[in-house]
Parts: structure tokens; sequence; C-alpha cells
């Protein structure tokens, strides 16, 4: 068996052009998918490098013009695998394919694993058409999969999703669509939020209240992308950023499984864990009758809970009595003008400085913003960042009727910034939740808990639900709806952890280093011993007893051999800053 090499080519003079127009390339986000999925690769920035021979796979992320892409069709007939979202303009030609117009808005499709032809939100599609396979063309054949539609999930059909291209001993495969690029604008929209987002016209979502808030740069439609439960609550319905992960993982390692070449990835979650559930609470008007119900209830649940603490937080003696049954203490940043709040890091710096002479902690891990004020695109992580605060709760819905999905994602994610900042990483695990405060009169009911969950099971990301302890305490029905919550989610096998255990499993997993196959089919892995979880897909004629789904393939789990603490991670922060 032969473990695949794989290079992602990120041009450093096309990013730097790009750049240097002050215009994002977010096609860097490519590193942070394969850094969370686990999988070993090294980033290149000049087309030379494809004739040393040391890959056997190219993720063709950004490429510099006419010459680079000759370099990746050679790369190809070697018996290289290229892999492109939405480029090769200069080979379409030699491609026997003619370029389509840009689809801005549209809805994609696969027709196998993972998702059957489920519609998949996209922006900014660019699909070929394959003209001929004559002397024209130098390609042996070209093999299509999925469509993209315009406008709608029913629209007129623009082109295929997928093409994939005998060229020489080796393949070209093509998306129509910018997967990094489009994964960053569901989880992060399209520009920095500085207006207000548009309200829904039945009246469920008034974003348009005055208030800068992180869904007012959702980028879902009211109607296409909503559905509603038996009872009649509307809910985003699709993780639309973990479909397209999921989509994209699936073909790489298909890809390579196909040419017999071996992609090994350490999976979402530890050994034996499928999925993870999360209880945050934000302390609004500090109330140390509602704080000691909610460690009440909390204990009968047997659920250990993240508590976010806004100004002025408790009297002293409830901290301890919180951490001592296992929870986190989080800060709950107030920039609300209506409550004297303000947008700054200055203020955010205060009240971080506060939080910890109320709590007595050194720092908060996580944080929350009230009422989920933000602005602008990265000023938030930055402060984070510089505050010592490791993760953020603040992307999630502020309305009833844009709960569920509405960044598109259940999968804890390390924001990228905007071009001013080079399009680096923010060292700022981002946690999205799904609603707040079920059952409450003005909130949704409890009939979207299942398919909640249901949709989180499915691509094994973290089912966040927020319950701030004032309601908890003073209305019953959303004190047994947080119950129904957790007994719910514990029959379907969720884990219930913290914001903080999230942040630092993520970071653990981050820090190990495949570094290659050892006898017996080893996984050899350097750093400190961690509780994971490693994978292969199956190779063709391999038996497939034993074998768990993951990404949509029939997969074996390895075993993985230490190899003693490591000095470098396998794809750092810091390889984007």
């Amino acid at each position: 068996m032969k473990m695949a090499k794989i290079g992602i080519y990120l041009d450093s003079l096309a990013t730097a052009r790009i750049h240097q127009h002050h215009a994002n390339v977010f096609q860097l986000y490519i590193q942070e998918l394969m850094t969370f999925a686990g999988i070993p690769f090294r980033s290149f920035d000049s087309a030379d490098e494809m004739d040393a021979g040391e890959f056997d796979i190219v993720l063709a992320a950004l490429t510099g013009g006419m010459e680079s892409e000759s370099s990746l069709w050679d790369f190809a007939e070697r018996g290289g695998i290229v892999i492109s979202f939405a480029g090769l303009p200069y080979l379409a030609a030699r491609l026997g394919c003619r370029q389509l117009q840009e689809v801005p808005v549209g809805y994609a499709s696969l027709s196998g694993e993972p998702g059957g032809g489920r519609p998949m939100r996209c922006f900014r599609a660019r699909p070929w058409l394959h003209t001929s396979s004559d002397a024209g063309s130098l390609a042996l054949s070209c093999e299509e999969d999925g469509m993209v539609r315009v406008g709608a999930a029913d629209g007129a059909v623009a082109g295929p999703l997928l093409q994939t291209f005998r060229v020489g001993k080796g393949i070209i495969a093509r998306w129509a669509v910018d997967i990094p690029a489009l994964i960053v604008r569901l989880q992060q929209g399209e520009l920095p939020v500085y207006e207000d987002g548009i309200p829904a016209q039945d009246g469920s979502g008034a974003l348009n209240e005055g208030i800068l808030k992180a869904d007012d740069q959702c980028q879902l439609d009211w109607e296409a992308d909503r559905t509603h439960t038996a009872t009649g609550m509307p809910y985003y319905e699709h993780p639309y950023a973990d479909y397209w992960r999921e989509a994209f993982m699936h073909q790489l390692l298909s890809a390579a499984s196909a040419s017999d070449l071996i992609v090994p990835f350490v999976d979402y979650w530890p050994a034996g864990v499928e999925a993870v559930a999360m209880i945050s609470h934000d302390s609004d008007f500090n109330s140390d009758d509602a704080g000691r119900t909610t460690l009440e209830v909390l204990s009968e649940c047997g659920v250990r809970s993240t508590w976010c603490m806004i100004e002025p937080g408790y009297s002293p003696e409830l901290y301890p009595m919180i951490r001592e049954a296992g929870h986190e203490l989080a800060l709950h940043y107030n920039a609300l003008e209506i409550e004297q709040g303000i947008w700054s890091q200055e203020e955010f710096n205060r009240q971080a400085s506060w939080f910890k002479k109320a709590t007595g902690l050194p720092a908060a891990t996580s944080n929350k913003n009230h009422y989920t004020r933000f602005e602008g695109w990265g000023e938030l992580f930055r402060w984070c960042e510089e505050a010592g605060i490791q993760s953020d709760q603040t992307r999630g819905p502020s309305k009833k009727g844009n709960v569920g999905f509405p960044f598109c994602t259940s999968h804890p994610y390390f924001p990228i910034a905007w071009a001013d900042e080079y399009n680096r990483l923010y060292d700022v695990l981002e946690i999205g939740f799904l609603t707040q405060d079920l059952m409450h009169p003005a909130l949704s009911d409890t009939s979207v808990i299942a398919p909640f969950l249901e949709k989180v099971m499915e691509v094994r990301g973290v089912a966040h639900f927020l319950y701030h302890q004032k309601h908890i305490h003073e209305l019953p029905e959303v004190r047994k709806a947080l119950v129904t919550t957790a007994s719910e989610a514990k029959k379907l096998g969720f884990e219930f952890w913290t914001g903080a255990e999230i942040n630092d499993w993520v970071r653990a997993k981050r820090e190990l280093r495949i570094i290659g196959l050892g006898e017996g089919g080893r996984l050899r892995v350097e750093g400190e011993r961690t509780a994971i979880a490693a994978y292969r897909p199956l190779l063709a004629g391999e038996s497939s007893e034993g074998a768990v789904k993951r990404f949509g393939l029939p997969c074996v789990l390895l075993q993985v051999e230490f190899e003693g603490a490591s000095r470098q991670q396998s794809v750092a922060l810091s390889s984007l800053q």
C-alpha cells in the first residue's frame, strides 16, 4: 500500500497580485478544510515544484496562468491526479470543453454518495460544456457527475457539477464551484457586516431592527432554504457548508482509491464518539436564583454546559458552585447600544478583565456576544486572539425564523481573515449555535429538536443549543424543553461537551502529524498521544467486513503508532498567517 502524497498549489504570484488589488484569496481555505479533516498535505506556491515527483495528487486551488496550467496537464499525463475548483480556464479547449456563463446563485447536486441528489446552495459557479472528444481535444474521455441549476433547486440546468478527464496516465477533475471560497461565504458571509440584513416577508425574521448582528450577512434565501416542522416552525434546514465539505472529501478519497493510493485521515471526534452536543447559557439579568435553578436542572439531566457571563454577573459564591459541577465559565461580551454597550476593542478588553476579576479565572476560554452583536469581518476574532480567548460562539440565529443552520455548518471552524490581513486564519475556534430558548413564547417550539439533531448527526458536527438561565428559571415550558433536548440528544448517541472541551479537542487533534504508514499498515503519527480514531478508505477488492462509513465511503479503522512529541504541526495555523 502506498500513502498518497498530496500537494496544494497556491501560486504565490497570483496570490500577491490579488492581494495587491485588495481582493480576497479565499482559495487559501482549502488548507483549513484538509487540516480539519486530518489529512496530511504540503502546500507549494510554484508550478515548478510539480516536476520534482513529490506529489501523487495536486489540489489546484489557485494557479498562476497559462504556463502553470500546462504544467498541471503534464503532471496528469505522467500519472498524477489534479483536482480544480472552478479553475483551469486555459485547459478548457484542450479538454474539449467550452466555458459557460457564470451562475451567480444556484443549487448543485451529485448523483451518488454523499447526498444522493440533494441540492446544495452555491455561488459563482463556472460550469463547462464538454463538446467533443475529437482531434481538437487531447483528453481521452470525460465523465460527468451532478449538475448546477440556476437560481433554484428546480431551475434550468447550467451544466455539470463535476467533470473528470482522462489525460495520459492520470486524470484532471474539475468542480464547477470554488468549494473553499463557497464554504467561506456560507460560514462568514459575502461582505463585512455594516448594515442590517433583509427581513423575512412572513415577519419571522426582522433583521432590520437597527442592531448589527452576525446573521445580517446570512447567505441563505428565506423562501428557498427554509422548511417548516409539523407545528409550523420555520427553520433553515441544511448545513450546506458541511455538505460541500463531505462532497469534496468523498471525491478526493475516491480518486485516490481508484489509483490504489491510501489517504489516511483523523476522524472528527475521539474514538467511540459519533457526534457532540452542547448547551450554553447567557446570564442576562444575572439572577442568582436563575443560576441555582439552572444548576439543578442540569444536574437532573446529567449535562455539563457553558455559562456565558455578562457584567455585572452573579454573586461571588455562585462561581465556585458552577465550576465544581463541571461547567465552563465564559464571557458574554455586551456591545448592545440600548444597554449602553460599546463595540470597541477597548470595551471588549475591559469586560474581559471584569470577567477574570469576577470569576477568579486567569482568562475565559470562550466568548459569546450578547444578542449576537457583530460588526465588520474579523474585528471580534482579533480581539479574542489578543485577549487570549480561544473560542467564540456568537454566530447563531437572533430570530425565531432563522433558527437551524443560518451559517450552513454545525462543525467548529477557524474563520479566515479579510484581504486587509492577507486572508490569514484567526486563532479562534468558532462554535455556532442552532437556536435559543425553545418554547419561549417568542421563539420556536420543541418540534425543531428532532430535525436539528438528525442533520447534525448526519454530518457528525456539534448540536449547540442556547438556553438563558432567566428563562429556565421563570418559564416552566422552557425548562421542560431543555430537559427534552438533553434526553433526545442522548438517545441518539450525542455526548455533551462544554465549549472549552470542544476547543481543547480540536486543537489537540491539529497538533498531530501523520508521517506515513508503518508495518502492517499501521499509521505512524508524530505528536502527543491522543485518543484519536484514524481511518482510510477501502481499496478495490478489500473486504468490507467491519468497515464504517466516512465521507460516504466504507473505511477501515487504522492502528496508530505514536512516535513521540512533535515540535511541528501537520498543518499549523501559522501556515496561513
